[in-house]
């Protein structure tokens, strides 16, 4: 059994050796346009289109754009916080978180892969499907390290908060922030910033504005670091929270 694991990564490491040339010119889309443009639409929401007409329904793709400068600073942290906390300091991969995953797929014996950064999902959401595979995986790792040399990490992660799916149609935080809690995502509050940051690993399954135990007890630990780092400071929601109610 180990012997055969062995062989299905020297196998994988070969084909990546192999492949690594071709695939660098026949996967990198012309990613300068994104320095300043912003994408109508990406590769997830045409896969979500495609499988909802499969089903028999019809999803409106819901989509606001907002510059980073108007999301709250609390979702952004929340955001880090839960999916990338290394995102400022890395060049778009995280080794030893995918070190870990590769670790857990060679003793659960199947390539599932994880340890993804915010750079990598976006690479995925924009030009990729959800498959998960090793060439796939290897145009993902192509594209990411590309968009880490054209952009800027600030357009990054504004990219990725527009973008990423937060429901069945809701797509980036814009149109998440008014469809679970009725306001702009500038106004976003830390409890709501966590919750929305909770369930961006499966945003189909769970509802940040709902009381699933999972996003109760994951967006109560974000919240909880959010304070330990001094993002937050309770006393001061308390008064604002307060004064918000009062108006």
């Amino acid at each position: 059994m180990v012997k055969s694991k062995r062989l299905k990564w020297s196998a994988f490491v070969l084909l990546l050796i192999v492949l690594l040339p071709l695939l660098y010119f026949l996967s990198v889309p012309d990613l300068s346009k994104l320095k300043k443009g912003n994408p109508p639409k990406t590769a997830l929401m045409e896969y979500r289109e495609k499988e909802s007409k499969e089903k028999g329904k019809r999803v409106r793709m819901n989509q606001t754009w907002v510059p980073l400068s108007d999301i709250s600073p609390y979702l952004v942290k929340a955001v880090l916080i839960a999916e990338d906390d290394k995102f400022w300091s890395h060049e778009g991969f995280d080794y030893e978180a995918i070190q870990k995953a590769l670790e857990k797929d060679m003793k659960a014996g199947r390539f599932k892969f994880g340890g993804s950064t915010i750079s990598q999902q976006l690479a995925r959401n924009l030009y990729l499907s959800p498959a998960k595979n090793p060439l796939r995986k290897m145009r993902e790792a192509i594209i990411t390290w590309r968009m880490e040399k054209i952009l800027s990490k600030r357009r990054i992660l504004e990219l990725y908060l527009n973008l990423v799916e937060w429901g069945e149609g809701i797509f980036g935080v814009e149109a998440a922030s008014r469809h679970y809690y009725g306001k702009p995502s500038s106004d976003l509050t830390p409890q709501e910033a966590a919750r929305l940051a909770t369930v961006l690993p499966n945003p189909r399954k769970y509802n940040p504005a709902g009381d699933q135990r999972y996003v109760v007890n994951r967006s109560n630990l974000i919240y909880n670091i959010m304070i330990q780092r001094g993002i937050v400071i309770p006393e001061y929601e308390e008064v604002t929270e307060t004064n918000r109610i009062l108006k």
